[in-house]
């Protein structure tokens, strides 16, 4: 469950390590994002000469939660942490994604972000 001022890790190399979220967009009544939500976020802390730096307003895909999530067949998946990757419309910023991700991803068309990532769960 990510909402408003959640602070969470950013698992690629675009320059972004956290981001504070600013608002959830869509998501469970608007106040809870869940994996496959875009969030809007403000960059906390970055990497030094990067093409993002601190403060900047990203929008950003959650890929990892801790929250269970219940999948259709009745299993759930849950991840040790909570992650984003940045994007700009559909494609992502990136050109690398560390860690597992979610393959619900990929089932809500952000296929090149799944293409990507080093695995799906």
């Amino acid at each position: 469950m990510i909402q408003l001022r959640s602070i969470i890790s950013v698992a690629d190399n675009s320059g972004a390590k956290t981001i504070g979220v600013i608002r959830v967009l869509k998501g469970h009544k608007g106040r809870y994002g869940e994996i496959g939500d875009i969030v809007i976020g403000s960059v906390k802390e970055a990497e030094p000469r990067k093409a993002i730096k601190k403060k900047d307003i990203v929008h950003a895909l959650i890929i990892r939660q801790r929250k269970p999530l219940r999948r259709k067949d009745g299993s759930y998946v849950r991840f040790d942490d909570n992650a984003v990757v940045i994007i700009e419309g559909k494609e992502p910023k990136a050109t690398r994604i560390f860690g597992p991700m979610a393959r619900e991803i990929k089932e809500k068309g952000f296929n090149a972000v799944a293409s990507i990532a080093e695995e799906l769960v």
